[in-house]
């Protein structure tokens, strides 16, 4: 999408819709934040903190008009694993860790958003996304149980832990149990009904029903006291290994930040027609993200859940992230002793009607009748339930980079003919009617030339020559697949012309992207004429080279 030249959302002038999906959203992003600090296993002021922060950031950079950025249960779960590997149960170095890794993904972000990476998400295939984010629903939900039934597991693989919680039944808290399942039923029934905040309703039924049977007595635990101190922008005191370590670990949240981030934004803009800058919402993202490591807050996104919200709410611009952030200010500035005395069997319950949304096998149906990526999908989900949440987001990443990879180096080269008796070039493999020039073959690669395929695709162009013997006296390559070239390819196609050369064939080049050009001005192939290198359609370059003949 092309960037704006006026961002949307607060250049329009706030309506009522952004007042009530505000003071709406501001229901939910509250006890969610808190749950999630939960899930990240902080202090909940961290999660306020990162509230603040993300709410305040979009809302000046941002380029989405219905974007709400806050903690998010995805970046919570990695931040936990992240800073619990390197921990070693220290949770005074476990804080400073998190606090570090949130100022990485900021800086991150900002230094992606300068080297306008805004496609960067590309790059995770939506099988793997899928299949890591309903992995890691699982793990969320599993990790919430404990405290809604009063049993803790030692074991921190997920397969132990799973089986010693299972194996405990009789020793749950059946008070807890019934508590969590109420609320989680509120929570189904309330989502139903627009512009209603269902986890603040549910959040104050649950404070009214443990001052009224005092749930405590029954073994149900509250969330406990809220210090919400904002302490002065400072970095955390690690030492250099440590932070090289919590760097690494920031690269890998960055990217389940922003697919999770981008995708909302993608998915509402196309709905509505709005444009979206992709580096912008990137230089957003580090901006929140660096106030609010600065601020000892935690990872912040654009959630798909408070974003569908904060549209269903009738939000028109950004505003309503900025009223939702005042009217969060008003309620931790007289409510929060009050936010304290939340069961904790309630918070569990947001949570997991949280995460409910990701947890749909259906959505994994396509894939098994196009009969495309099923293993892929199979393999994220066991990931992130074998490996871990980390290891599994870092094996995620890599399945999608060795499917790109292995498309890319499997690429193939296509022979062109004209189509009937006009100016178009088409495939031969694919259109039978086509028919090839006299003296020249028409060569395109089918995928964009890069270190990894160019060796292949160049080794087939020789073997089409070879084939065609000496009935040829012109080789065109069209490269529009082909922004741009790198080292690897102009050795290579510097290489290929030399042979080409050696049997007195003349190549040229068709439909060069302008940094292609560039590219292969600059390799100084010799005797490579600068004519032979242009943006020249097909059909001009086949007359050219006809032209060239009749000269000879």
């Amino acid at each position: 999408m092309t960037e704006p030249v006026l961002s949307p959302g607060l250049a329009k002038r706030p309506r009522t819709g952004d007042i009530v999906a505000g003071l709406s959203i501001a229901g939910l992003l509250l006890p969610e934040a808190v749950a999630y600090a939960g899930i990240g296993n902080v202090p909940p002021q961290m999660a306020v903190i990162a509230l603040f922060a993300g709410l305040a950031c979009y809302a000046l950079l941002g380029s989405s008009r219905f974007a709400i950025v806050s903690a998010t249960s995805s970046s919570a779960a990695v931040l936990a694993a992240a800073t619990a590997s390197m921990a070693n149960g220290n949770a005074e170095l476990r804080l400073m860790l998190g606090i570090a890794l949130v100022i990485f993904a900021g800086l991150f972000f900002l230094l992606a958003s300068l080297a306008r990476l805004g496609s960067i998400t590309d790059f995770i295939a939506k099988p793997v996304l899928r299949g890591f984010t309903f992995g890691l629903a699982i793990v969320i939900i599993l990790k919430q149980l404990p405290k809604v039934v009063g049993v803790y597991p030692a074991s921190g693989d997920l397969l132990r832990f799973t089986l010693e919680l299972f194996g405990q039944v009789s020793r749950w808290n059946p008070v807890g149990f019934a508590v969590c399942a109420v609320s989680l039923g509120l929570l189904f029934l309330l989502s139903r009904i627009k512009r209603i905040p269902g986890a603040i309703i549910v959040a104050a039924l649950g404070i009214v029903v443990s001052k009224w049977l005092d749930l405590p007595q029954y073994g149900v635990t509250l969330v406990g006291p809220i210090s919400l101190q904002f302490a002065m922008p400072a970095l955390p005191a690690l030492s250099r290994i440590e932070w090289l370590r919590i760097a690494e670990l920031a690269l890998a949240v960055v990217m389940i930040l922003y697919a999770e981030s981008y995708g909302s934004i993608r998915s509402f803009a196309m709905k509505h027609g709005d444009t979206i800058s992709p580096n912008r919402d990137l230089a957003a993202l580090g901006a929140a993200n660096l106030v609010s490591g600065l601020f000892h807050g935690m990872p912040v996104g654009a959630g798909y859940s408070v974003t569908s919200a904060n549209e269903a709410a009738g939000a028109v611009s950004r505003f309503a992230g900025v009223v939702a952030a005042i009217t969060i200010l008003v309620i931790v500035c007289t409510m929060l002793p009050a936010v304290a005395l939340t069961p904790d069997p309630v918070l569990a319950a947001i949570v997991i009607h949280a995460v409910s949304r990701t947890l749909n096998p259906a959505m994994f149906r396509r894939y098994f009748r196009w009969r495309r990526d099923r293993l892929v999908v199979i393999a994220s989900v066991l990931g992130v339930l074998v490996l871990g949440v980390l290891d599994g987001l870092l094996a995620a990443i890599g399945v999608s980079m060795i499917m790109m990879l292995r498309r890319f180096s499997e690429s193939t080269i296509s022979v062109l003919g004209r189509l009937g008796q006009g100016h178009d070039f088409v495939s031969i493999a694919l259109h039978s009617e086509a028919q090839s020039v006299s003296g020249i073959l028409i060569l395109r690669p089918d995928e964009p030339l890069f270190f990894a395929n160019v060796e292949r695709i160049l080794n087939q162009a020789r073997n089409r020559v070879g084939e065609a013997g000496k009935s040829i006296h012109t080789v065109i390559l069209s490269l529009e697949e082909s922004p741009d070239l790198d080292s690897s390819s102009l050795e290579a196609l510097r290489d290929f012309y030399q042979a080409m050369s050696g049997q007195h064939k003349q190549v040229l080049f068709s439909r060069l992207k302008e940094p292609a050009q560039e590219g292969l001005k600059r390799a100084d192939i010799p005797g490579l004429p600068a004519s032979s290198i242009c943006g020249l359609s097909v059909d001009d370059v086949v007359q050219r080279a006809q032209a060239r003949k009749e000269v000879r």
